[in-house]
């Protein structure tokens, strides 16, 4: 046949990973396969990697009428014949149905290599296993086995291509030849799963594979030949037949992962341990198909040298072989490891690839470097916490690790160590930061020495120096400051009762600006709890405006204090506070005074002397011990009392005389303190002399004490007993005013309201006037109206004259009014005069009856003329014009 050599085709990447390429793995593919093809036998598997599952591919074969390429990528026998002894080539295409993109690869098929005194026929040669198996040698006589021999086992290569059935041996017995025997065989691969794989003809017995093996699923099976006669009577013992699959070359290696990741530090020495990458074969292990070979094809980048690492070819440990690892030029390599079966035969081996990335990690080779020698920076005086410059540095090393981060120190330049350096996390910068305050008065500028270094020292045997140094100016910038008194505080010690005007001292302050020009300072008072000072706003003289005085409540254990203000005139201006301490000498300006102010006695004389004590706002020496003694007046002081010193500061007060009246009495003592010269008064002492009982206590305290009440107290008690009596009268004066206004109220009737509405309904129905709301009292005259306190209504008639004496009440005026009672009670008393069918008199009012319980008082007493006589009516003189014509009707006399 006709051999091609395929030209070599570009293979086009269709996977975003790099370690991902689509197209055959291999340009060459090279298999083995035996010398005689048959027609539709399998001869191999093609290995297309596709990075998009979904690519559907079309295998195509430059020899089609002599291998074809099944969808699947198996190649196929087109036709039956012999292959040459040399090698067989073709080509395999591989074309997407979508994009009509095309790869190809070039097959090389060897013939399996021919054994020495072997042939053909020898191969065809079916070997006879008989029941019981009987083993001849050479041209000796048949000797029968032992019946439990074991038979040898039968090797069947994987993946024969037939024709099928292959026969494989044939079994018989000796006993055939009398008997009709029938032949089987029972085992995995035969009537149990995998079934139908090995066959029997149980006439002839001869065995037969009925498909091709795969020694990867089963490598081995172990079938029992059995021989029964026709009635299924076994005739012999079941033969045990193991069938061994042999292997071929026909697994590719498989690396367990397809990118393998390792690590190697920078600056390794060769012979480094880097990682390891393994495959593996599904071959047979112990045999050349599964004996595996790695090589490394390809190392990218190629800096500094194309060959920086090795590999063991038989357990796959990656090692460096040169030395040049540099992080900071090289971070990542990038091999292509290849794995090949035939323990690495590149002519009949199978291959495969992995790629090894290969990370070169950091170690600090690279000290930081500042980027100038010399840094600036500038800071304002008496300030803290600023930063005041900013230190940069550059270090090759990886980032934010410890081989880049820097670390910086001061080496000179501050020996004050008002200066620190921190390091900034993110930029890796130094920060220069004032951490005491710097006067420019006394520093104008300094000059730093700062060395930078990493977190961790530089590896072994690189050749720089540890660290970096750098000089750093930093200039103080003048400002205004706040002036400062000298001393601060100031004492002064001054005897108290100096008078005002006094000039005590000068309290004077500096500006440490000394290099500003501005005016001299001006002082203030800003703080003087007596108001006992006052200071110059020029010089800082301080001048007494009132009397020292060490016994004001201002002095703190002899001590005053007075805060003062001096301010500049600067930008901005600033001022500075001092306080002034005036410790106050003690003289002899207060009299001792005697304490308590009160006591109490018995009237007998008994020892209960009072004990009394001297009080003196001075202190020592110009207070105790202190002097007791009694006035010589009024006599009765001494002829009464007697006083006795107990101590410097306490005496003793008792009677003199046996009896002393209760009472209250003032008892002057005159008391002398210690001072030079001596300061003495006369303290009244108010002692209560009561009777007590036999245990001396006082029996009589009330009328003590309210003989001993003074003349406040009585005028006190006058005034609170005559407010108290004001508010009474004003009360009962304001309750009778408020009466009056309601019985005023009450008789004043407005022109329009005319009350004959209500008493002119004669024909109104009801149980009496208990049941009408009506106020009859209008019907009353004013003059006769009593209160309801003395008599009830009910009880006496209101036209009855009263039998006390009746108040004098105004006499109304007699005006006519259009709506009055009067006027329509009048008419009515004419009216009945006039009528001579009239009832009597008593019986004038009765109109209409109404019911009883009437709340209006009777009218029985309008007396008719028949019996005026019998009842003095004089008193209806009294009662105003409107009663005139009974006045003259009954209060007439025999007229």
């Amino acid at each position: 046949m006709t051999r091609h050599r395929a030209s070599e085709a570009p293979i086009k990447a269709t996977c975003e990973d790099m370690s991902c390429k689509t197209g055959f793995p291999e340009d060459v593919h090279s298999a083995v396969v035996s010398r005689s093809i048959h027609g539709g036998q399998p001869l191999l598997n093609v290995r297309f990697q596709s990075c998009d599952g979904n690519k559907k591919i079309h295998f195509g074969s430059s020899e089609p009428e002599d291998f074809r390429v099944g969808e699947d990528g198996v190649v196929y026998a087109g036709r039956s014949f012999q292959l040459s002894a040399e090698p067989t080539e073709f080509i395999v295409s591989a074309q997407d149905k979508e994009t009509q993109e095309e790869w190809q690869m070039r097959v090389k098929l060897t013939p399996e290599p021919v054994f020495a005194g072997a042939s053909e026929k020898d191969q065809k040669k079916i070997e006879d296993i008989i029941f019981p198996w009987q083993q001849y040698k050479h041209s000796s006589p048949l000797k029968r086995q032992k019946r439990d021999w074991v038979i040898p086992p039968i090797n069947l290569p994987e993946n024969s291509r037939g024709p099928f059935p292959q026969e494989l041996v044939r079994i018989r017995s000796d006993r055939d030849k009398s008997l009709s025997l029938r032949y089987s065989v029972t085992g995995p691969g035969a009537d149990q799963p995998p079934t139908g794989i090995f066959i029997i003809n149980p006439i002839s017995g001869q065995l037969s594979v009925t498909k091709p093996l795969d020694r990867e699923q089963i490598a081995s099976f172990h079938l029992r030949a059995h021989a029964v006669d026709v009635n299924g009577n076994q005739v012999e013992n079941p033969i045990d037949i193991v069938i061994n699959v042999i292997d071929m070359n026909d697994n590719r290696p498989e690396f367990l992962h397809q990118v393998w990741n390792g690590t190697v530090p920078e600056g390794s020495k060769p012979g480094t341990y880097v990682m390891t990458v393994t495959a593996i074969d599904a071959d047979d292990p112990n045999a050349q198909n599964g004996m595996l070979r790695y090589r490394i094809l390809s190392q990218a980048p190629s800096s500094p040298s194309p060959n920086m690492f090795t590999i063991n070819n038989e357990t796959g440990d990656i090692i460096t072989v040169a030395a040049g690892l540099d992080r900071e030029k090289v971070q990542q390599y990038t091999l292509i490891i290849q794995a090949t079966d035939m323990e690495g035969n590149p002519t009949y081996g199978l291959s495969n690839t992995a790629t090894a990335v290969i990370t070169v990690t950091d170690v600090n080779d690279n000290p930081p470097e500042f980027t100038a020698m010399t840094f600036y920076g500038e800071v304002p005086e008496n300030r803290v916490d600023v930063i005041v410059a900013n230190l940069t540095v550059t270090d090759k090393d990886q980032p934010h690790t410890p081989a880049w981060n820097a670390m910086y120190r001061m080496t000179g330049g501050d020996p004050a160590g008002r200066f620190t350096i921190l390091t900034d996390p993110n930029s890796n910068d130094g920060l220069v930061t004032v951490v005491k305050p710097i006067d420019f008065e006394t520093n104008r500028m300094f000059v730093l020495t700062v060395a930078a270094e990493n977190q961790v020292p530089l590896a072994k045997g690189i050749q720089h120096p540890p660290q970096s140094t750098a000089t750093v100016s930093i200039t103080v910038i003048d400002v205004n400051e706040s002036p400062y008194f000298v001393p601060n505080p100031k004492l002064v010690r001054q005897e108290e009762g100096l008078l005002a005007g006094s000039m005590l001292t000068t309290f004077t302050a500096q500006d440490p600006d000394r290099y500003m020009q501005q005016t001299s300072l001006r002082y203030s008072k800003l703080s003087d709890p007596a108001n006992w000072l006052k200071i110059d706003p020029v010089n800082g003289q301080i001048t007494t405006t009132a009397v020292l005085d060490r016994e004001s409540i201002y002095v703190q254990n002899n001590m005053y204090n007075a805060t003062f203000l001096a301010s500049d005139n600067g930008i901005p201006p600033m001022s500075g506070t001092g306080t002034l301490q005036i410790y106050l000498l003690d003289i002899n300006d207060n009299a001792p005074q005697v304490n308590p102010k009160e006591a109490t006695t018995c009237e007998t004389l008994q020892p209960n002397a009072i004990n009394i004590t001297a009080v003196d706002p001075d202190i020592d020496p110009n207070a105790g011990p202190f002097a007791f003694e009694l006035p010589d007046t009024p006599a009765s002081i001494k002829r009464n009392w007697t006083i006795v010193r107990i101590s410097g500061d306490h005496a003793q007060l008792s009677l003199r005389i046996r009896f002393l009246e209760a009472g209250i009495y003032d008892v002057p003592i005159v008391i002398t303190d210690s001072g030079n010269p001596h300061a003495s008064s006369t303290s009244v002492l108010k002692v209560k002399v009561c009777q007590c009982d036999i245990n001396g206590d006082c029996t009589d305290v009330d009328r003590i004490v309210g003989a001993g009440l003074g003349t406040g107290a009585i005028i006190a008690i006058l005034l609170c007993i005559i407010i108290l009596l004001i508010l009474v009268l004003m009360f009962v004066v304001w309750m009778k005013r408020r009466d009056k206004e309601r019985q005023a109220k009450q008789l004043l009737i407005d022109p329009e309201d005319d009350v004959r509405d209500n008493i002119l309904k004669y024909d109104e129905e009801g149980g009496g006037e208990e049941d009408q709301d009506y106020d009859l009292s209008q019907l009353q005259q004013p003059d006769t109206v009593e209160p309801d306190a003395i008599k009830p209504v009910g009880i006496r008639r209101l036209d009855e004259r009263p039998i006390h004496a009746e108040p004098q009440y105004p006499v109304r005026s007699a005006a006519p009014h259009p709506g009055d009672i009067g006027d329509f009670i009048n008419e009515g008393l004419k009216a009945a005069d006039n009528d001579p069918t009239a009832p009597p008199y008593d019986s004038l009012l009765v109109f209409d009856y109404e019911g009883s319980g009437s709340t209006a008082g009777s009218l029985s007493s309008l007396n008719s003329s028949s019996s005026g006589g019998e009842q003095d009516y004089d008193y209806l003189n009294d009662w105003g014009p409107r009663f005139k014509k009974l006045a003259d009707m009954y209060g007439g006399g025999d007229d």
